[in-house]
């Protein structure tokens, strides 16, 4: 019998398999103190950086404030 492990963030996002893969396109040179935030929260930080990050209302909102600095595709 397989337990759940309470401690697991992405366990939900395992079982649906909607994920988002988010790559750097743009330099955060110029761009705002939040914006280089964001970047860094997605896991960016080098033009061409790429991670994968589940499809949650979180992650969209951060999307949302760096479009011009980067590239999603939906991957499942």
């Amino acid at each position: 019998m397989h337990t759940k492990n309470l401690n697991d963030p992405f366990a939900n996002w395992r079982r649906s398999r909607m994920a988002l893969k988010v790559t750097q396109i743009r330099s955060s040179i110029g761009s705002k103190p939040k914006q280089r935030g964001t970047l860094r929260a997605l896991g960016l930080g080098r033009i061409g950086k790429t991670h994968v990050l589940p499809d949650k209302p979180e992650i969209r909102g951060m999307i949302n404030t760096v479009p011009h600095l980067i590239e999603v595709e939906e991957v499942s």
